[in-house]
C-alpha cells in the first residue's frame, strides 16, 4: 500500500499523519501524532498507530529533534516513513500570497519564495518553513509537496479580492484578500455535490468553517467567489480569540489614546479578542456551561458570534443568488449544535429549515440536518484536510 505524510509544522509544535490518500474521508489514518511544547523546557510527544496510543514527555530542542524523536518512535513500531511506502510528503503553508495558487514541487527555489511572503504571514510561513527544512533533510529521496491554504480563493473576482485603498500602495504591498481554511472549505465543498446528486460545477454553496479560528466561504460551481477572511487570518467572523472584522480605526485610537503600541495592539486583536476577549475563555463547551449557569459575559459573547456568523451568511445568500447548500464544519461547526441552530434560526421565508431532531445527531460523518421540505439544504461534513493534503501531494508527486 502507498502513504503519504502529511506535516503541519507550527512555532512550537508539528502536527502529522501517516495515511492512505485513497481512503475515505472518515477512515483512520495509519499515524496521527502531535509533537508539542518545542524549545520548551519539557515537551511531548502524543502519537496513534492503528488506534494504540504512544506518548513521550522529554525536552524537545527543535523542530529537528521533534520530527527525529517521532520517528524514532514510528520506526520502534514499523510505521516509520522508511518502514512504509511513503510516495509524497505534503506540507500544510499557510500563505501563498499571489505567487502560488496551486501546490508545488518543493525546491529550494520554491523554499526561498514562500520566505519572501514571511510579511505577510509572520506568525505562520516561517514555521511552515522549518518544517519543510527538516523534513527535505530527513526524508531527501521522497517528493515534498507545498499545498497553500490561500491557493483556493487564489481566482476569486476582484471585486471579492480587493480592497478600496490607494491602487498603487495596496499593489507594492501585496494588500489584497487572500482568504485561508482554503484547503479545508474546497475539501468540505467537493463533498457536498454528491450528498445533493448533482455535479459540483450546479451548486452553489456557503461553507462555514467553525473551529477556534473560523472563516465563511461562498463557493459557485466549485470555485470559491469570496471569503471572510482577508489579508491575514484576522479578518471576517468572530473566533476563539480573534477579533474578527473591527472598523480599522479602532487601531488608530487605540494607539493614540489608549497609548498602546503597534505590537500590543497586534496581540490583544490576534490573541486576547473574540470570544475569550469577550467571555474570559474561548473553548465553546466552556461557553455554553458559563450561559447555562446564567454568565451575562458569556451570553453576550455568544450573540455578537452568531450575529456576525448570520451576516456572513446573509450576505453570501446574495452574492450567490441562489444557494442549493448551507455547510458547517470544523470543531465547532461539526459539534455545537447549538450554533448551527441559532445561526439559521428564524430563515424559513429564505427556505432554510433546520431538523431539531438531524441537528440532535452526535457528529458521525456527512449528514444533512434541514427537513426535507428544505429549499435550501443545510448540512454538516466533517472536514479533513490532512486527506486533501495527502491527495494534493501524491496527486503531483506521481505527475
Amino acid at each position: 500500500m502507498t502513504y503519504a505524510l502529511v506535516l503541519n509544522s507550527g512555532s512550537s509544535s508539528i502536527k502529522f499523519q501517516i495515511l492512505d490518500p485513497s481512503a475515505d474521508a472518515s477512515a483512520e489514518p495509519l499515524v496521527s501524532g502531535l509533537v508539542e511544547q518545542i524549545g520548551e523546557p519539557q515537551g511531548t510527544i502524543a502519537i496513534k498507530i492503528r488506534g494504540e496510543k504512544v506518548t513521550s514527555e522529554l525536552p524537545v530542542p527543535d523542530h529537528s529533534a521533534g520530527l527525529e524523536m517521532a520517528f524514532a518512535i514510528l520506526a520502534e513500531h514499523g510505521v516509520g516513513p522508511h518502514d512504509v511506502h511513503v510516495s509524497a510528503v505534503g506540507h500544510r503553508v499557510v500563505h501563498g500570497g499571489k505567487v502560488f495558487s496551486h501546490p508545488e514541487i518543493i525546491t529550494d527555489q520554491v523554499v526561498d519564495m514562500i520566505q519572501d511572503l514571511i510579511p505577510l504571514a509572520p506568525l505562520h510561513n516561517p514555521a511552515n518553513i522549518d518544517g519543510i527544512k527538516v523534513a527535505r533533510e530527513m526524508l531527501p529521496d521522497i517528493p515534498h509537496v507545498a499545498v497553500f491554504d490561500t491557493g483556493f480563493f487564489a481566482d476569486m473576482p476582484p471585486a471579492a479580492a480587493l480592497y478600496a485603498i490607494n491602487a498603487e500602495v495596496a499593489g507594492a504591498n501585496g494588500v489584497r484578500r487572500y482568504g485561508f481554511h482554503g484547503t479545508s472549505h474546497e475539501f468540505v465543498s467537493q463533498q457536498v455535490p454528491a450528498l445533493l446528486g448533482k455535479d459540483s460545477s450546479e451548486v452553489n454553496q456557503i461553507t462555514l468553517h467553525l473551529g477556534n479560528g473560523a472563516s465563511c466561504s461562498a463557493v459557485k460551481g466549485g470555485h470559491a467567489i469570496d471569503t471572510s477572511m482577508g489579508m491575514t487570518p484576522l479578518a471576517g467572523l468572530v473566533m476563539g480569540t480573534r477579533s474578527g472584522d473591527i472598523d480599522p480605526g479602532i487601531i488608530f485610537h487605540l494607539y493614540r489614546t489608549a497609548g498602546l503600541s503597534i505590537d500590543e495592539i497586534d496581540t490583544m486583536l490576534n490573541r486576547q479578542s473574540g470570544i475569550r476577549g469577550l467571555s474570559g475563555v474561548n473553548d465553546f463547551r466552556a461557553l455554553r456551561e458559563m450561559i447555562d449557569n446564567g454568565d451575562t459575559d458569556a451570553w453576550s459573547a455568544y450573540n455578537i458570534y452568531i450575529h456576525q456568523l448570520r451576516r456572513y451568511i446573509g450576505s453570501y445568500m446574495i452574492a450567490l443568488g441562489r444557494v442549493d447548500a448551507i455547510t458547517f464544519t470544523a470543531g465547532v461547526g461539526e459539534n455545537a449544535k447549538f450554533v448551527r441552530e441559532d445561526a439559521l434560526a428564524g430563515l424559513e421565508m429564505y427556505g432554510i429549515k433546520i431538523d431539531p431532531e438531524r441537528n440532535d445527531l452526535p457528529n458521525d460523518g456527512a449528514r444533512l440536518i434541514s427537513t426535507d421540505d428544505s429549499t435550501i439544504k443545510v448540512f454538516v461534513v466533517p472536514t479533513n484536510e490532512e486527506l486533501a493534503i495527502a491527495q494534493k501531494a501524491t496527486l503531483l508527486a506521481k505527475g
